[in-house]
C-alpha cells in the first residue's frame, strides 16, 4: 500500500481544473445548457453578487426536464442549484477525497477567498492512478443495472434516470446490450439539438457499450474509464451485465484504503 504521507503530498492545486467555467445568475437555463454542451462539462458555477453561490449540473437539467417536460426558460438564480464545498489549493487528494464522499457534495477550491477551481470525480482518480493504489470495487460498485429498449422514448429513459436517481440507462436491442444513455448524451444529442424528446432513445445513446470483467480493480477500471473518455464502465460475468462502476464509486474505493 502507498505510505500515507505520500498520499498526502499529493495536493488538490496539482490535478484540479483550474479557471472553471462560470456564468452570471441571470444567465438563462436555455443558455447555460447551452455553454455546458459546448464545453463538455458536467458542472457548471453559478456567481451571484461577485461570489459562487451553487453549481448547476446535469443532474439538475435532468430533474427539470422530467418535472416539466421542457427546459425552463428562466434565469438560472430561479432555478434550484447543486450547493458545494470548499477546500483549498493544499488539501491533500485524499481528504478531498473523503470530503467528497463523506458530504455527497462537490468541491471547489479557493485561494483565500478567490475562486481557483473545481476538481471532480475524474480529477481525483486521475490523481490517485499516480500511487500504487489499486484497491477492489466488491461492496463499492452498483450491483443494479437498469434498462430500457432500444424503441423506448428519450423521455421515459430520463424519467426511469429521475426516478432511481441514475446518471445513465442501458440501452437494448434484441434483448442484447447495446449502448448506453447518460446524462451527457442527454444534454449534447438531445437538448441542445432540439430533438424531440418522443423520439427512440436508442438513436441518441452512445454505442457500442465499452465493458469489462467482473473482478477487475479500482487502478484498472480507471484505466479503461480514461483511455475511453468515458464516466462509467458496465461490469460483466459470463457475458451478463451485473454491475456498473462510476468515477465517482472508483474515489469511494480509493479513498478507504
Amino acid at each position: 500500500m502507498w505510505p500515507k504521507m505520500e498520499m498526502r503530498e499529493l495536493k488538490v492545486a496539482d490535478y484540479m481544473t483550474p479557471n472553471p467555467v462560470t456564468v452570471q445568475s441571470e444567465v438563462t437555463f436555455p443558455n447555460a445548457i447551452t455553454i455546458m454542451a459546448s464545453k463538455r462539462i458536467g458542472n457548471l458555477i453559478v456567481i451571484e453578487n461577485d461570489k459562487p453561490a451553487g453549481l448547476l449540473t446535469e443532474r439538475e437539467i435532468l430533474q427539470y426536464l422530467v418535472l416539466n417536460r421542457e427546459v425552463p426558460d428562466k434565469p438560472i438564480k430561479n432555478v434550484i442549484t447543486r450547493s458545494f464545498t470548499r477546500i483549498t489549493l493544499d488539501t491533500s487528494i485524499l481528504d478531498a477525497a473523503k470530503t467528497m464522499i463523506s458530504k455527497k457534495t462537490r468541491l471547489l477550491v479557493f485561494d483565500d477567498d478567490k475562486l481557483a477551481g473545481i476538481i471532480t470525480a475524474s480529477d481525483l482518480v486521475r490523481a490517485f492512478r499516480k500511487t500504487d493504489r489499486n484497491p477492489s470495487l466488491e461492496g463499492i460498485m452498483t450491483m443494479k443495472i437498469f434498462k430500457v429498449p432500444y424503441d423506448d422514448t428519450i423521455f421515459g429513459a430520463a424519467k426511469l434516470m429521475h426516478e432511481k436517481r441514475i446518471g445513465s440507462v442501458v440501452v437494448t436491442q434484441n434483448e442484447r446490450s447495446y449502448g448506453i444513455f447518460t446524462e451527457r448524451d442527454l444534454l449534447v444529442k438531445v437538448l441542445t439539438k432540439g430533438v424531440d424528446l418522443e423520439e427512440k432513445v436508442g438513436e441518441y445513446c452512445s454505442s457500442p457499450l465499452i465493458t469489462t470483467l467482473i473482478g477487475i480493480r479500482a487502478k484498472d477500471a480507471a484505466g479503461i474509464m480514461s483511455a475511453n473518455n468515458i464516466k462509467r464502465l458496465p461490469i460483466t460475468k459470463d457475458d451478463r451485465l451485473v454491475a456498473m462502476v462510476t468515477a465517482r464509486d472508483l474515489v469511494e474505493a480509493f479513498q478507504q484504503e
